[in-house]
């Protein structure tokens, strides 16, 4: 999959594992359906929003890695961006798609905005598809451009749920299947009651066993798990 994941000049690259087939749809299910269809080419804008670690930026770089199958694709995470100013949105003229995470970074900002309304105009004529994600709808946002508000709020809007306990365990044995590994029920129930409960923490967390688990030839029971956390610091840090 790496091979293949679209890498824009600003040197932003896809994470590997963040595609459709290792994300849990659960209560998402009609934004996953709405995405996959317009990563496959159905034109139009949509918008993500959702609190930190419900999914964004993994649906986001899905829809941009199954949109590349197809031509250009683009994610840019505008949270990381920002102070780099609105020069970061030249050359995405000749993308099919293109995400913006975390779009409440430079809303407000005439200068940003301005920039961002080129794009979606662009984007618009040459019917591609734009995806955006912030943590409030686009209705609620404060745009310093009335026009370029009211455009991202006539998008097809979905409000992203948090996975909870035993949809947590579901993403992360979905995870851990897609890589080879067996997470046992209990093992992954052990993780969600005694690690932080946001799935960036948790794949994080599973990305170290995968590779003591690989290199001991081992499966991810509890005692394992122990003898390989003692033995190194844990990781931290959220997903949106």
């Amino acid at each position: 999959m790496a091979a293949r994941m679209q890498q824009l000049p600003l040197g932003i690259r896809l994470a590997d594992r963040a595609v459709f087939a290792t994300f849990l749809p659960a209560r998402n299910a009609e934004a996953v359906q709405h995405l996959r269809r317009a990563a496959g080419g159905a034109p139009g804008v949509s918008w993500l929003a959702g609190p930190a670690a419900s999914g964004k930026s993994h649906l986001l770089q899905a829809t941009c890695a199954a949109a590349f199958e197809r031509g250009p694709a683009g994610y840019l995470p505008l949270a990381g961006l920002a102070t780099l100013g609105p020069e970061a949105l030249e050359g995405l003229s000749g993308l099919t798609c293109l995400c913006l995470d975390d779009l409440q970074a430079v809303v407000g900002r005439p200068d940003w905005e301005r920039a961002l309304f080129g794009v979606y105009q662009e984007l618009e004529e040459r019917a591609a598809v734009l995806v955006a994600a912030a943590p409030e709808p686009p209705a609620l946002l404060p745009w310093a451009l009335p026009d370029l508000g009211s455009r991202f709020a006539a998008a097809a809007v979905f409000q992203l749920r948090p996975l909870d306990e035993a949809g947590q365990s579901q993403a992360l044995q979905l995870r851990a299947g897609v890589r080879g590994l067996e997470l046992p029920e209990e093992t992954a129930r052990w993780l969600l009651r005694r690690f932080p409960r946001d799935m960036g923490t948790l794949y994080r967390l599973l990305d170290t066993l995968d590779e003591a688990a690989l290199a001991a030839r081992r499966r991810l029971t509890v005692p394992f798990i122990r003898s390989v956390l003692r033995e190194g610091s844990t990781p931290g840090g959220g997903e949106s």
